[in-house]
């Protein structure tokens, strides 16, 4: 009983790093999420999907699934976790302010969700409990 009650009271000193991880692991898995959807329906999705870098539909698809997929995994895990935060950003601006461009924010509102936490995480970094500060160690 002692020793969970010390643990509880010295988690003080992990609570920003907690507060990341939570972070990470919110905002990553939920999109990652929408990023499964777009992997498994891929062929169907790909014929008419947005392709505001003009680099084919295909294309724009596949950058959109890195993106939401394989860049929210890195930051969940923490591995390589600025750059990935730096390709998830780029990508909800660009749904912002390119694809729903013009719209009323409540269709911008969703992304918006997203970039928010990412900006925090960026500026913040992967925090202790993440394989970037394993591997730094």
């Amino acid at each position: 009983m002692m020793k969970l009650k010390s643990l509880l009271f010295s988690t003080a000193r992990y609570s920003p790093d907690l507060a990341i991880l939570v972070l990470r692991l919110g905002a990553g898995f939920f999109l990652a999420r929408w990023g499964w959807d777009k992997f498994i329906s891929f062929d169907e999705k790909a014929v008419d999907w947005p392709d505001p870098l003009h680099v084919g539909h295909g294309v724009s698809l596949a950058l959109t699934v890195f993106s939401e997929l394989v860049c929210s995994v890195l930051v969940i895990i923490g591995l390589l976790t600025r750059p990935a935060l730096a390709v998830l950003i780029v990508t909800m601006l660009i749904i912002i302010f390119v694809i729903h461009a013009g719209q009323p924010l409540s269709e911008r509102e969703h992304a918006f969700s997203f970039l928010i936490p990412f900006i925090a995480l960026l500026l913040l970094g992967p925090g202790r409990f993440s394989l970037d500060a394993l591997i730094r160690k």
